[in-house]
């Protein structure tokens, strides 16, 4: 207990705390008790940049259930249809989901917004947030000396020419990061890649779990400086120690992969994805306490990691 104070202690001194949440997207607990809902945005670009074209290519609201013995990441779809409200210049209106963050612009502004456009959307209001550098995780992976990832469909990157072949096989940084950002030539497109992710974040703390960072204080001081330049976190006035003392129980093996109910739809020769029959009772589910009960009356959406 100790150690692992102190482990969060270097974390809380290491990562970047900003308020990602607007005031209608945030609970107003500063409790960990009960469920919990937590936004991850994933950008290619540092928190608080002002290049243009700042879309959130990753969406995850993580849900977990009393107790904190399972976890759910729910991908939001980046070419969801939804109403942006207004916010830091924008007027509002209808957009791609993905759009909102850039809308905001990026940073702590564009958090705020897409915040604020998933709970209209959602109803969902949450218990903090973190804004992540994927190609700041390139680092990370590779002190962890490369993540697993099962391939399940032969693909070649548009990015780089490289071919995944299928199989289980063992990523460093550049490959799994160019991975999992694969979408095209797959059989599900967009939510192929979504489910992608999931399991790197899923691999990521296997191989957390298997390096003993422990046992080698010179290489979890290089892993904790890494994670804290490729992440800004809103931990809703919860220190940081208390929040990672608190999900140190979540078994990686208890995590499932959540896709929103929903289907491709073109609209003024626009592709967009639209949500099927309001999301099946999906945000009602992650609102309240009945996620495993959704979770098991529809398999079609959910994978377990």
């Amino acid at each position: 207990m100790v150690a692992l104070r102190t482990l969060s202690q270097r974390y809380e001194r290491t990562v970047v705390k900003e308020q990602l949440l607007d005031a209608s997207a945030r609970t107003g607990r500063t409790d960990l008790d009960g469920p919990l809902n937590y936004l991850l945005i994933g950008s290619d670009r540092r928190a608080g940049s002002s290049e243009p074209d700042q879309r959130s290519d990753t969406i995850l609201i993580v849900h977990v259930p009393a107790g904190q013995q399972e976890g759910y990441l729910v991908s939001i779809p980046r070419d969801l249809l939804v109403a942006i409200p207004a916010g830091n210049g924008f007027g509002g209106g209808q957009d791609k989901v993905n759009a909102a963050y850039e809308h905001g612009g990026g940073g702590q502004a564009g958090a705020r917004l897409l915040s604020a456009t998933l709970t209209r959307l959602t109803g969902i209001r949450f218990d903090g947030a973190a804004l992540i550098d994927f190609s700041g995780f390139r680092k990370v992976i590779d002190l962890l000396g490369g993540v697993r990832m099962c391939v399940d469909t032969e693909v070649r990157s548009i990015h780089t020419n490289r071919v995944f072949h299928t199989g289980c096989q063992r990523m460093n940084g550049a490959q799994a990061l160019d991975y999992v950002r694969q979408r095209y030539d797959l059989p599900g497109g967009d939510y192929d890649r979504q489910r992608h992710q999931q399991q790197l974040l899923r691999a990521m703390l296997g191989s957390a779990s298997e390096a003993n960072l422990r046992a080698n204080p010179v290489k979890l001081d290089q892993v904790i400086r890494a994670v804290g330049s490729s992440l800004t976190v809103d931990t809703n006035g919860v220190p940081l120690e208390d929040l990672v003392l608190a999900l140190r129980a979540l078994p990686a093996d208890a995590l499932r992969g959540v896709q929103v109910p929903s289907y491709p739809q073109t609209i003024d020769e626009v592709s967009y994805v639209v949500l099927d029959n309001g999301g099946n009772g999906l945000f009602e589910a992650v609102r309240g306490t009945r996620m495993p009960a959704w979770a098991q009356a529809n398999p079609r959406w959910v994978t377990r990691l």
